[in-house]
């Protein structure tokens, strides 16, 4: 098999990020650096990274975290913020979040030891819906609303967004909530999509990502996906 898709089987990373560190000269293949796409792994063949031997993990994790604002979601953080990782360092298997979630964002993160799932999930091709619970200041308009629904320009970007669904659940006098189902994935994308139509996100949780619900689990705790679940998930 290709050498970035064992990488993925031993847990390092999904496919996309394994070849970037195959780029960067980490890995060994019997003894020699591979740094070219395209390398095959045959039977026996011995594979390190950094060093450490890789080998294809036995048990599967599935795991579904409440994020709270204030985590980095990556593996580590130049800047010496938390990240995401550091609530499963007990784990023995090599998780890894699937997509991100902003540093002052909360809500559902999907970590996998599972390659190959996360490379389908976070590929643009598969339009998986994720919902958040959108807190803004003021009360947007039945028009602002329609327009998100359509697609707007964001702020320094020339394409239009996908629409939206878009439903108003609470309506005060200073805020309102909405959720909002988008299936892209640019940076802070919701964030900037009301900001486009002149509303500041105060509060950004997401509750949903394909088939999987955030539920009643309290920001910093997580749990194992079903077995149910983690059929749903491969059948996207």
């Amino acid at each position: 098999m290709r050498l970035q898709r064992y990488m993925a089987l031993c847990g390092v990373a999904a496919r996309r990020k394994c070849e970037e560190i195959i780029a960067q000269g980490r890995v060994r293949v019997n003894g020699q650096i591979v740094d070219q796409m395209g390398a095959q792994v045959q039977e026996g063949d011995e594979v390190t990274l950094d060093g450490e031997r890789l080998t294809p993990q036995a048990r599967m994790r599935y795991l579904l975290y409440h994020k709270p604002a204030g985590e980095v979601t990556t593996v580590s953080d130049e800047r010496g913020r938390d990240t995401v990782m550091d609530r499963f360092r007990g784990i023995p298997e090599r998780v890894y979040p699937v997509g991100r979630l902003d540093y002052d964002s909360e809500g559902l993160l999907l970590l996998t030891n599972d390659g190959e799932l996360a490379q389908r999930l976070t590929h643009p091709r598969s339009e998986v819906d994720k919902t958040y619970l959108a807190r803004v200041a003021g009360n947007p308009s039945g028009e602002a609303l329609d327009r998100l629904r359509r697609g707007v320009f964001l702020p320094g970007d020339e394409r239009r967004t996908a629409p939206a669904r878009v439903r108003v659940v609470r309506d005060e006098a200073l805020f309102s909530d909405i959720l909002v189902t988008i299936h892209e994935g640019r940076n802070r994308q919701v964030r900037r999509m009301f900001e486009a139509v002149g509303h500041k996100v105060l509060l950004l949780r997401r509750v949903r990502f394909g088939p999987l619900e955030l539920g009643d689990l309290r920001r910093g705790e997580w749990r194992e996906l079903t077995q149910e679940e983690v059929a749903r998930l491969k059948a996207l």
